[in-house]
């Protein structure tokens, strides 16, 4: 005897629970395909049996999702351009080429140990996704230096020039801001706003975060530094004098000052010990064969199975046939793919734009450390190349490899320069912080995303014209991407678009997350395109188990 559909629906919400009847319901033709996001991945081994996934794009999230569907029992293949893993992830070392369109290849010639990571550089410890795979796969993993009090910060339009350390600009700013405030309290024009009680509180809390005498004055204090350093016996030391308001207000250091503050800049960020490619390369190690390397994609297109993709491989063209695919390309590759992508995809990938970061490298003797005592972290200066990124790993050897300006060369000066012009704008900024030393750096190395072959771009700007992703977004002079929460994905129709499956197609990549230019986003988006997959794969099952019952 037949079931009706909705007693099978019924069953299926019993036996599932919700979701499991929702794509069902889907797959049946009752309702829409959500965007839905998904609960966190967690599909049985046999999930996937006689279920075929391609997979377009080697970078984090397509690693990620071949990792998980060969542990589903899905049969994927990964389809890489280069012949590396990693995408936008990676590692230059001595021997290796680096190819930009536009510009001639250079060869990097730095001492072995040292690298520069001309992708994503570090991992916030809240990046639990990225960290979790890191011990899943053996990838050891160290503190990265995000900040140091002891870098420099610089504006041309302060003290002649003149380098300020960070931590004198930092505890000098607390300090004045505390002594107005006290003064303001003390008159009682915050009482309106405080209990007396309260009152002598926040007095007592100013005299210790400030700090401030007894008189409610900042004299500077210990925290912002010495111009003299203790010693033994009676050797006191000298504090160094702080820094007045007004040239603290004159013009705007708070970039640099708040760096740190950002979400997603805290303190502890990690790195993989020798290079964030060890991430990448570990997921390689483990999928072996599932991913065929220098086999660039010419085509995408739709079946009535699923879908068919087309690729070159040692010269010859190839196809490889799927129920699903992921595609975890940029958005920029895909303006050049034919394929037969439903109106509203094409309109967002003809219309996004992507931001177009750099990094400029180079050797040199560890003058950062050696004669200023800074171990890692960044400093910034008001023009040119900002901001400059010293290395975590290798202190206290006797050279390294520092970067010299990181920010969104699309509309600015730097970005119509030579190769010759940027490298000299690269070491104008150390001679800014450091005077002297920029004849110190040898052998460097420019990268532009947007001149990389098969990246075009570092990470998305916009959607669609008006349709930014964040005020102002892309690389800022602190060297971060616009933070995440400040994003307007959320109510953005491309964004939206994006996360929806189209057909047996579904994006992947940082691009289809909120947490852009982040190899978290990239992960977690290919664990949310996993999730609809399963759950399509399940609803398919399903619908054809009801379909052979009413048809007994």
């Amino acid at each position: 005897m037949g079931v009706s559909r909705r007693e099978f629906l019924a069953r299926v919400g019993q036996a599932g629970g919700f979701q499991a009847a929702f794509v069902t319901m889907h797959s049946l033709g009752l309702m829409a395909p959500s965007a839905a996001a998904t609960a966190p991945l967690a599909l049985a081994p046999d999930t996937g049996k006689g279920v075929r996934v391609a997979i377009l794009g080697g970078g984090i999230a397509g690693l990620v999702a071949a990792y998980e569907l060969r542990a589903a029992g899905y049969n994927c293949v990964v389809l890489e351009a280069r012949g590396r893993p990693g995408g936008r992830n990676r590692t230059v070392r001595g021997g290796d080429t680096v190819t930009l369109q536009d510009f001639p290849a250079q060869t990097c010639s730095w001492e072995t140990g040292n690298y520069q990571n001309v992708g994503p550089a570090r991992l916030p410890s809240i990046h639990r996704t990225v960290l979790g795979y890191c011990r899943k796969l053996g990838v050891e993993v160290q503190v990265e230096v995000n900040t140091s009090r002891s870098s420099y910060l610089q504006n041309d339009n302060v003290e002649g020039g003149k380098p300020l350390v960070q931590r004198e600009v930092i505890n000098d700013t607390r300090g004045h801001v505390s002594e107005l405030l006290m003064k303001c309290m003390s008159s009682g024009a915050l009482d309106a706003d405080f209990s007396k009680d309260d009152r002598d509180r926040m007095l007592s809390f100013l005299r210790i975060y400030g700090p401030l005498d007894e008189a409610g004055k900042y004299n500077g204090s210990d925290r912002a530094g010495y111009l003299k350093p203790a010693g033994a016996g009676n050797d006191a030391g000298v504090l160094s004098q702080p820094i007045s308001m007004h040239t603290l207000l004159e013009e705007n250091f708070w970039q640099g000052i708040l760096f740190e503050e950002a979400f997603d800049m805290q303190a502890t960020m990690m790195q993989p010990v020798g290079g964030m490619d060890r991430i990448p390369y570990a997921f390689a190690k483990s999928l072996g064969d599932l991913v065929r390397y220098n086999a660039p994609v010419t085509e995408i297109r739709k079946t009535a199975n699923g879908v068919r993709i087309g690729y070159t491989e040692g010269g010859a063209a190839k196809q490889v046939e799927a129920q699903y695919c992921i595609c975890a390309l940029p958005l920029t590759m895909l303006k050049n793919i034919p394929n037969d992508f439903s109106a509203p995809y094409k309109k967002v990938i003809d219309e996004c734009t992507y931001a177009h970061a750099y990094k400029v490298a180079w050797e040199s003797r560890r003058f950062w450390e050696q004669d200023y005592n800074i171990y890692g972290g960044l400093e910034f200066v008001s023009e040119g190349c900002s901001p400059i990124w010293f290395p975590s790993g290798g202190l206290f050897s006797e050279r390294g490899v520092l970067v010299s300006g990181y920010t969104d060369e699309r509309s600015s000066p730097f970005g119509r320069m030579t190769l010759e012009q940027k490298l000299a704008e690269s070491r104008k900024s150390i001679e800014r912080l450091h005077p002297g030393h920029g004849k110190e750096l040898e052998k460097p190395i420019y990268v532009g995303w947007g001149y990389v072959p098969y990246n075009q771009g570092s990470w998305i700007q916009s959607y669609a014209p008006g349709e930014e992703r964040a005020p102002g977004a892309g690389v800022n002079r602190q060297g971060a991407p616009a933070h995440p929460t400040a994003a307007k994905t959320g109510t953005n129709s491309g964004y939206q678009t994006l996360i929806a499956a189209d057909g047996p197609i579904y994006f992947a990549g940082d691009h289809c997350s909120h947490i852009v230019g982040w190899q978290e986003g990239a992960a977690l988006s290919s664990l949310r395109a996993i999730q609809m997959i399963a759950d399509h794969t399940n609803a398919a099952r399903l619908a054809g188990a009801h379909r052979s019952s009413t048809q007994a």
